[in-house]
């Protein structure tokens, strides 16, 4: 392991903690009465005294903050709030497979449409695929998230009758087909704009790449165009495209509130939205913990692919 990595790894702790502390402030100090969502509007007033003191939520900020730190180290992100009371972590565990799995086929889906068209578009800059590329990325990405989701849904779903409007399938419950049958819309809802955005950097970063003395001496010893795209100018023109791959591996597991909305989900984004509805904060208190593990490991791994595309980068 090198030293920069062992740096990152010491980082994480105190990142994870102002997260943490940051997510359980703001949680704690938003409007609202988690009691209210429990007991509902008819209780007497020292029912919900006894609540909250049953709660601890009249104990000090920075006293439940710790207590609640601790449960988490141990695993023990505690019980909902709101009835029908359950395990938090039950919640999140059922929540982000969808999520994943909706990131995987996203990243699947936006890297075979991305890296061929960003290879061919660097090997042929200012060509009418070029400029075709370029200017189809442009409109698209013009388009908003939750109203590409929105035609999609209209043109496939409901005029074509391809695929189900929303929901989800369980894979151990309907068979992995049904699964990837009602994961494909919202995948492509999100795969497109990534891959527009993969695409335009890949072709830039390859299109530096084909100017180096080590490609104008492979061209020179007679080498196939497929050879010097693939076996030779991708991996040193992949640092920017896998930087924002970790990146969209994040922001898909923990930021597709709007997707998930659209296409009835039962993601992350969905439970800590509810969860926030109902001033029940410990559902949003463990997903931001979830959240930011996700972010920080998957930086982690980044970095640590960083010498693998690339050698020197081990030794700098």
């Amino acid at each position: 392991m090198s030293t920069a990595l062992r740096i990152k790894l010491i980082a994480t702790a105190p990142i994870l903690l102002l997260v943490t502390f940051g997510a359980f402030i703001m949680v704690n100090l938003a409007p609202g009465d988690p009691t209210v969502n429990i007991l509902g509007d008819n209780a007497s007033p020292d029912d919900y005294i006894a609540m909250r003191q049953e709660l601890g939520l009249d104990d000090p900020l920075f006293a439940r903050y710790l207590s609640w730190l601790g449960n988490v180290f141990q695993g023990n992100f505690g019980t909902t709030l709101v009835p029908p009371q359950q395990e938090v972590a039950t919640v999140l565990a059922r929540a982000i497979p969808v999520n994943l799995e909706l990131a995987v086929l996203t990243l699947l889906m936006a890297l075979a449409i991305a890296i061929p068209v960003g290879m061919w578009s660097a090997y042929r800059p200012g060509s009418r695929f070029d400029r075709a590329v370029s200017t189809t990325s442009f409109a698209l990405l013009s388009i908003p998230n939750f109203l590409l989701a929105v035609l999609l849904v209209l043109l496939l779903a409901v005029n074509w009758q391809v695929f189900p409007i929303g929901g989800w399938a369980r894979p151990t419950e309907e068979g992995w087909g049904a699964n990837l049958y009602h994961a494909f819309l919202p995948a492509l809802a999100l795969a497109i704009e990534e891959s527009l955005v993969f695409a335009r950097l890949l072709r830039s970063d390859m299109h530096t790449t084909l100017q180096e003395d080590f490609i104008v001496a492979s061209r020179a010893k007679g080498m196939p165009t497929w050879h010097v795209l693939v076996r030779e100018a991708l991996r040193p023109s992949s640092f920017s495209v896998l930087t924002l791959t970790g990146i969209s591996v994040g922001r898909i597991i923990g930021g597709t509130f709007v997707i998930e909305q659209v296409f009835a989900l039962p993601g992350l984004g969905q439970a800590i939205v509810n969860g926030a509805l109902t001033h029940d904060y410990r559902i949003v208190q463990g997903g931001v913990v979830v959240v930011a593990v996700v972010y920080l490991v998957i930086s982690i791994v980044v970095d640590a692919l960083y010498g693998y595309l690339d050698p020197r980068t081990r030794h700098a």
